[in-house]
């Protein structure tokens, strides 16, 4: 389980199927088999170095979110599986992407702040809501607006300059994953004979 509170901006060594990724911070207690969170999508490492790691990507997670889009350079955002005595600052999320999203548009709005504009695939709308939490690209955010599959979200300065954001364009794919909750819900109640 994951938060969404990146802990590190990691740089893309190798894209593909065999991803390795340059980091620091989220090696101090990783070991082998671990789960981490990249660009929100849960990876197991697989390889080990003093300065990153490397995880295989099945053909699922490749077709489901936006990894397989990645280049040599790339920041990734990169956050460690939460501990039963962690603080749950952002939200409650397993690392399963539902999907990719395009970015409309990245507005800087005053004070450093910047307003998300984000083309939500039709699947995906039902899950969402005014004031409920999302996952983009791994990091936790409160949809400030949703209407016509368009989703605004509003990113604090803190957010932005610890986030891949600040190298995000219009057109990019972005991951996707919604309140599991919702996924639940709408399951039981399709379960549920109503008059």
């Amino acid at each position: 389980m994951f938060t969404g509170i990146v802990e590190e901006l990691g740089t893309v060594e190798t894209p593909g199927s065999r991803l390795a990724i340059r980091c620091s911070r989220v090696m101090c207690d990783m070991t082998l088999g671990a789960s981490i969170a990249v660009n929100g999508v849960c990876l197991t490492a697989v390889e080990l170095r003093p300065d990153g790691f490397t995880a295989d990507l099945a053909p699922e997670t490749l077709f489901r979110s936006n990894l397989g889009d990645l280049k040599q350079g790339d920041p990734v955002n990169l956050e460690r599986p939460i501990t039963l005595a962690a603080r749950l600052s952002g939200h409650i999320m397993q690392g399963h992407v539902d999907g990719t999203a395009i970015l409309e548009s990245l507005r800087t709005l005053d004070d450093g702040n910047h307003e998300l504009l984000v083309r939500i695939p039709e699947a995906l709308d039902r899950y969402l809501v005014f004031k409920g939490s999302i996952a983009i690209d791994g990091i936790s955010l409160t949809i400030a607006d949703i209407t016509d599959r368009l989703l605004r979200v509003a990113i604090i300065p803190h957010t932005f300059a610890a986030t891949n954001l600040s190298a995000r364009q219009s057109g990019d794919r972005l991951n996707i994953e919604c309140d599991m909750l919702a996924k639940h819900v709408e399951k039981l109640l399709a379960r549920v004979n109503l008059p």
